[in-house]
């Protein structure tokens, strides 16, 4: 058995975990995402052009992911 475990559990300490978004706010911070992508895939899909793939359509698909 491996011996990371352990090694990770003393690194730690007593610290909890705490996420960068709280469980109270993850549906909100999902569903603003979820719209940002929709609007910038929306105006990516009307105005296609090479310009407008790095400032529209990458953000776009990072806010999907």
């Amino acid at each position: 058995m491996s011996s990371f475990i352990p090694l990770a559990r003393v690194a730690v300490g007593d610290q909890p975990y705490e996420p960068f978004v709280s469980k109270n706010n993850q549906f909100i911070v999902a569903f603003v995402l979820l719209l940002i992508s929709l609007t910038l895939s929306g105006v990516f899909a009307l105005n296609r052009s090479l310009i407008s793939l790095p400032v529209v359509g990458v953000p776009a698909s990072l806010a999907f992911g």
